[in-house]
């Protein structure tokens, strides 16, 4: 688990000049991580840092080593836990709307999963799109009239919010369980 400190050195990376702007928050990273390690593709520290930072290269100086750091912290925790038949939790925000951190971390999982969504459908099609109907319905960035019921439904929404840690642990076990 990562320290305060530690997230608001993640923070202060990802919203950094010039690609602030286009950046997740630490929700959105956290996602994008979780995307990694439950699914078909373990992505590095770099490839995570051009998710999560919207950028098409790396800058200069490269991956900062607080984010790599981070990246690596989260990705370890998340696979011991799994690996110990637990569920990933999702963070909590301190403050604010805990929907919108939702929907951030939501929104940074299905970016990754969009990058490689070849890999995610090729086993079991049917089977990794149902587990990733929470994910997408409430990651804001689709416009399917069945997801914005979801998202305009508190209940709904709930459900779907409910079913994500064991969506993320089947997805796991889908793709790194021998059938």
């Amino acid at each position: 688990m990562l320290s305060p400190q530690e997230i608001e050195a993640v923070e202060d990376i990802l919203f950094a000049e010039p690609w602030g702007e286009d950046a997740l928050d630490f929700f959105g990273l956290h996602g994008v991580v979780s995307a990694s390690v439950v699914g078909p593709t373990l992505l590095d520290a770099k490839a995570i840092f051009l998710i999560s930072t919207g950028l098409d290269e790396l800058p200069e100086g490269g991956v900062p080593d607080a984010f790599d750091n981070a990246v690596s912290k989260l990705a370890d925790d998340m696979t011991q836990l799994l690996n110990m038949g637990e569920a990933i939790e999702l963070p909590e925000p301190e403050d604010g709307d805990p929907m919108n951190a939702l929907e951030n971390w939501c929104a940074g999982f299905v970016d990754t999963f969009l990058q490689n969504e070849d890999a995610w459908l090729e086993s079991d099609e049917k089977e990794a799109a149902d587990l990733l109907v929470p994910m997408l319905a409430l990651s804001g960035l689709f416009e399917d009239e069945d997801f914005e019921k979801v998202r305009n439904s508190e209940t709904l929404s709930q459900q779907m919010a409910d079913a994500i840690p064991d969506s993320l642990t089947d997805l796991y076990l889908l793709f790194h369980v021998p059938g």
